[in-house]
């Protein structure tokens, strides 16, 4: 294998260049990125960017020295737009053809938006988010349509910057989905005490030139708008290729991409002997928690790159790509955080601490099995044991108290 191919200048893609030179690959090695930056992380863009607490430079994942040690044949502004599977082929936007022994396919995502006639913003790049940051200060008015972390991070650092916030959420209780509607309450309750206008239950219609209007035709103004309400994997590209795309480029458990479903009984495919995927736009099956899973955290970004690269690279001493997830979020100063697997639980239990004073832990429960942790206001500490209980699959019986459920 003399040709490596990554396509996606991310923290995933990087970690995928970096781990290929690491475990003694030197070859041609080119990394691919759609945005003139190079790779830089995304996390602080809705914290310290948008806050005005760091200037972009302190994005940069590594200095211009580290790249050229990489000896990396770097295409930056350069889509993909196209892969022949047969001919091993990469067309990029330039109208240009890669060719490639080896693929790490490290895409990401991209924002979902609203219809309407006004502008929207949205929140993914570091263009997107100096862009918003020029619009933010005292007496501005944000409507911030859907309260996820994303949203939620970005309603707080506008107020924090003295803007007056509205943010509209179309579940009853925000990220109930994820962390439990008790969870989902407490976290919730921060914004009504630092005076965000929080109304939930609604649904946006469309973006307006004055603001959004919601599904009932009431008008809620503002003089931007923020959309947050998930994002769709950069697939597109791969249309026609011949690879299973859904939600995300469908993988394995060594992360390598599937082929699509042939025949008459549409069984799956065989996996396509050299390309792999990282990162939010990977959808691989975890064989830790038995489930296919697609993950939006720069931790796991960070993990899958570096396992898909040395699957690639070793085929013939692949591991399964196993991880206790881990995110974090800072909102108001509250610092969450959560190992594991919580969606789709059937139990929620206090392990420590108290709700009502925001400095507790809770346990997430699937089945027999403990899946996952959460934290808000806990040492660092006090979170990591239990993420050892999760990677063993602790049963819920020998590792939760039989008290405290929510």
């Amino acid at each position: 294998m003399r040709r490596i191919l990554v396509v996606g200048a991310s923290a995933a893609g990087l970690s995928a260049a970096e781990t290929l030179r690491r475990e003694g690959y030197d070859g041609t090695l080119t990394l691919v990125g759609d945005e003139p930056h190079p790779p830089y992380d995304r996390p602080p863009l809705s914290k310290q960017i948008l806050a005005s607490e760091w200037e972009h430079d302190r994005l940069t994942l590594r200095s211009t020295g580290e790249l050229d040690a990489l000896k990396l044949d770097l295409r930056l502004g350069s889509a993909a737009t196209g892969l022949d599977l047969d001919g091993r082929e990469v067309l990029l936007s330039d109208g240009t053809r890669v060719a490639y022994d080896g693929l790490v396919v490290a895409t990401g995502v991209r924002p979902r938006r609203l219809p309407g006639d006004g502008h929207a913003h949205v929140l993914r790049t570091l263009d997107d988010a100096l862009a918003l940051r020029d619009r933010l200060g005292e007496g501005r008015r944000l409507v911030v349509v859907g309260a996820g972390f994303l949203g939620a991070e970005a309603a707080a650092v506008a107020r924090g910057l003295g803007a007056e916030v509205t943010l509209l959420e179309p579940a009853p209780v925000p990220l109930g989905h994820a962390v439990g509607d008790e969870v989902g309450r407490v976290l919730s309750a921060a914004h009504l005490e630092h005076g965000v206008d929080l109304r939930t239950g609604v649904t946006v219609r469309e973006v307006t030139e004055d603001g959004v209007r919601l599904a009932d035709g009431e008008l809620v103004v503002g003089d931007e708008v923020l959309v947050a309400v998930g994002s769709l994997p950069n697939t597109e590209w791969l249309a026609d290729s011949g690879l299973t795309v859904g939600d995300g480029l469908v993988c394995d458990e060594y992360c390598e991409a599937v082929r699509e479903a042939t025949g008459p009984t549409k069984s799956p495919g065989p996996t396509t002997g050299g390309v792999y995927a990282a990162g939010d736009v990977a959808r691989w099956h975890n064989p830790l928690f038995g489930a296919s899973m697609r993950i939006e955290h720069r931790t796991n970004a960070a993990e899958q790159g570096m396992a898909a690269a040395r699957n690639l690279l070793h085929p013939q001493a692949r591991k399964p790509f196993a991880p206790v997830p881990y995110f974090w979020s800072d909102q108001y100063g509250m610092k969450v955080q959560a190992f594991g697997f919580l969606r789709g639980h059937d139990e929620v239990t206090v392990v420590e601490g108290d709700l009502a004073e925001r400095r507790f832990l809770v346990a997430y429960r699937r089945g027999d099995h403990l899946t996952g942790v959460l934290a808000v206001g806990m040492p660092p500490k006090a979170i990591r044991g239990w993420r050892q209980a999760v990677a063993v699959r602790s049963t819920w019986h020998d590792a939760v108290p039989a008290t405290g459920v929510l």
